[in-house]
């Protein structure tokens, strides 16, 4: 076996030891954090839920479709491949959504065609935006979200455009 494999054993053991030595009551530490930990849970739990419903909708009810076509054009002009539109759409609402999507097109066209790898590279060049912000900001109790959703959301776009010129230059598509 490898080093690397007593590696989380001997963190446990010297944390362990660590509060031993300095008299923590290690299990009152763990429950009142799993307490904490909750309390956190159910604050942000309706945000959590909201978020995921709209995520359905927007779906179920073929707004997204609409908008990819509508997308397309201007995605082509600029060089996008216009199937990654799903994921400019999705991405900033749900990550597993944007991953889903972004398997079926690198199943669907290859993992070496330009579609692919754009959607690889948009799929790590941006965020989760609103599902970060409501995880964030209700942990934190921040209740406006003023200049963050904006300023966010510019930086999706800027890594998507990033995405796709990356794409570009250095796969050669």
């Amino acid at each position: 076996m490898s080093g690397t494999a007593f590696v989380v054993p001997c963190l446990l053991a010297g944390l362990a030891a660590y509060a031993l030595a300095k008299k923590v009551d290690v299990y009152g530490a763990l429950t009142a954090g799993a307490a904490e930990g909750l309390t956190v849970v159910l604050r942000i739990l309706p945000a959590l839920i909201a978020l995921l419903a709209a995520v359905y909708m927007f779906r179920a009810s073929g707004a997204m479709d609409a908008l990819t076509a509508l997308l397309a054009p201007v995605m082509q002009r600029l060089g996008i491949p216009p199937e990654t539109a799903p994921i400019l759409l999705i991405r900033p609402l749900s990550g597993s959504g944007a991953l889903a999507v972004a398997g079926e097109l690198i199943v669907r066209y290859g993992p070496d065609s330009a579609i692919g790898r754009t959607a690889a590279v948009m799929m790590g060049s941006t965020e989760t935006t609103f599902y970060t912000v409501a995880v964030y900001f209700g942990a934190a109790g921040i209740q406006r979200s003023r200049y963050t959703i904006p300023a966010a959301l510019i930086a999706d776009l800027t890594g998507f455009i990033a995405a796709a010129l990356t794409a570009r230059l250095f796969f050669g598509q």
